[in-house]
């Protein structure tokens, strides 16, 4: 059974078995279907199927919820029961907050995502039982899956709404191939500065600092001169920023160098007037 609508405002129509379905059994509301329908987008899992439904389907509130994940409801297929919603899958996995009093391989969103691709890298077809929002699942339900799931979330407060618990694997399948960096620095095109380039740029900022008197006391000025290698030693400064804070140098030393007053190791400096021409 399908939703009904067919405006195609998401291109989400993926080839059957693509993804592991989403199971809902027995949910009680139509809008959070349509919030599942679009963190299920999110994530990239696009087949959905509905076990008896409390209000029926299709439903508008669904769609009105789902963001754009319209295909996803579209396609949503309408059970009366788990066994018949499984009948067709390999494996089965459901999400369980305490599993009690079964022996089962357990599960957290990372490591089920992890199997789920490997499964369906197999041509198996998988499926993920979620339960409905006020209770989960029942046991009867986790009676037909083979593998459970569980989030480890703060012991203190472990609710969650359906479409975020399935958010939370949909974010892990997802991230399983995903090939962004996990760490980087966004530097908008321009270069990171070599050490050679920043050894430049301190050794210029500790001669003005020494000539405007900042690095007066001599028993402090090593310590401090530390200190100020360490902040831009930090981090990779990139090219841009070094010229942008070389220009900053250059407009604060103006009035003290058109006093006369340069530093003593370089009475003419050579970067004043490129400084200010590279500045921003």
């Amino acid at each position: 059974m399908t939703g009904g609508r067919e405006d195609g405002r998401a291109a989400l129509t993926p080839s059957p078995g693509e993804s592991p379905i989403v199971v809902l059994v027995r949910p009680q509301m139509a809008m959070n279907i349509g919030t599942t329908a679009r963190a299920m987008a999110n994530g990239g899992l696009f087949h959905m199927r509905v076990v008896a439904p409390r209000d029926g389907w299709p439903q508008p509130n669904a769609y009105a919820a789902a963001s754009g994940a319209d295909a996803i409801l579209d396609a949503a297929q309408v059970f009366p029961d788990v066994p018949s919603a499984i009948a067709d899958c390999h494996r089965v996995m459901g999400t369980c907050p305490r599993p009690r009093h079964v022996i089962v391989p357990l599960r957290d969103a990372r490591a089920a995502a992890a199997d789920l691709r490997e499964i369906n890298g197999r041509g198996l077809r998988a499926a993920v039982l979620f339960g409905p929002e006020r209770a989960g699942l029942e046991a009867e339900d986790l009676s037909h899956c083979d593998t459970l799931v569980r989030y480890p979330l703060n012991p203190q407060h472990t609710s969650l709404n359906l479409a975020q618990a399935v958010m939370i694997l949909a974010y892990e399948w997802w991230m399983t191939a995903e090939t962004t960096p996990p760490r980087q620095l966004l530097t908008n095109g321009t270069p990171v500065a070599t050490k050679g380039d920043l050894e430049n740029f301190l050794s210029r900022l500790v001669a003005e600092l020494d000539a405007s008197g900042f690095l007066h006391n001599p028993p402090k000025r090593p310590g401090m001169v530390r200190n100020l290698r360490h902040w831009f030693q930090r981090g990779e400064v990139t090219e841009q920023e070094l010229r942008t804070l070389h220009g900053v140098v250059t407009e604060l030393s103006t009035g003290r160098m058109q006093r006369g007053r340069f530093p003593a190791e370089d009475p003419l400096p050579p970067w004043h007037e490129e400084s200010r021409k590279d500045s921003p």
